[in-house]
C-alpha cells in the first residue's frame, strides 16, 4: 500500500514526468492532488503497470482527484534548454495549471527547481511509495502515450505506436532509413556512434 499523504492534513500535489529518455516527442508532466481519504490498491508506479492497467486507472484518478493537470514540453524546447530543465519546467507548468493551489509539492526523484511560493520535497522512487506521485506518473504516461499514437499516424514508419519514441532498435533503424522529423530531439544521440577500431 502506497503512502496516502506525506504529512496528514496538508494539501499536497504529487508531480512526475514521462518521456525523459525518448528520442522523439515531448516530455510530459502531471500534477495531482488527491482527496485525503482516497485509497487504491491498484495505483502504483506507472512503469510497474501494464498499458491496460494504466488505461483503466486514468479515469479513476481524473474523476477522484481534487485537481489534476498534464503539460507537454516540446522537443524544440528540450533542445533549447536540456532534458532536466525541460522536465522541471513541465512540472512547474502542471502545478500552475492546477485549479486548486497546493500547500506542498511532492516530487519524484532528487532534482527540482523551487516553485514560487510552494515548498517541496523530492522523494527518490516517490512514484513507488507515494500515492499522489504514482497517480501523477500514470497520468503523465497515459497522456503522453496518447499523443505519441497521434504522432505515429502523422509520421508512419518509426513505430511510435509501439515504442512511444523511446530509443529502440526499430526506432533507430527508421531514423537511419527515413531521417528525422520535427518531433525528434536533435540534441539527443539519435543514431549509435560508429565503432572505431
Amino acid at each position: 500500500m502506497l503512502k496516502r499523504q506525506w504529512i496528514e492534513g496538508r494539501v499536497e500535489a504529487g508531480c512526475d514526468e514521462a518521456g525523459r529518455g525518448c528520442l522523439a516527442g515531448p516530455v510530459t508532466a502531471a500534477a495531482v492532488i488527491l482527496p485525503p481519504d482516497f485509497s487504491s490498491d491498484l495505483i502504483n508506479d506507472s512503469k510497474q503497470l501494464t498499458e491496460r492497467q494504466r488505461a483503466r486507472l486514468r479515469p479513476i484518478i481524473e474523476q477522484a482527484s481534487v485537481a489534476w493537470a498534464v503539460v507537454h514540453v516540446s522537443p524544440q524546447e528540450i533542445d533549447r534548454t536540456n532534458i532536466l530543465h525541460a522536465s522541471i519546467t513541465a512540472m512547474h507548468r502542471a502545478v500552475a495549471a492546477l485549479q486548486v493551489r497546493p500547500e506542498w509539492l511532492l516530487i519524484d526523484g532528487n532534482r527540482f527547481r523551487p516553485y514560487p511560493g510552494i515548498p517541496h520535497t523530492t522523494i527518490i522512487k516517490g512514484d513507488a511509495t507515494v500515492l499522489s506521485i504514482a497517480a501523477a506518473s500514470i497520468l503523465a504516461k497515459t497522456h503522453r502515450d496518447e499523443l505519441m499514437l497521434r504522432l505515429a499516424a502523422e509520421c508512419p514508419g518509426y513505430g511510435w505506436e509501439q515504442n512511444k519514441g523511446y530509443p529502440t532498435r526499430q526506432h533507430r533503424e527508421a531514423i537511419a532509413r527515413l531521417g528525422i522529423t520535427p518531433h525528434h530531439r536533435r540534441t539527443f544521440q539519435l543514431l549509435p556512434q560508429p565503432t572505431l577500431f
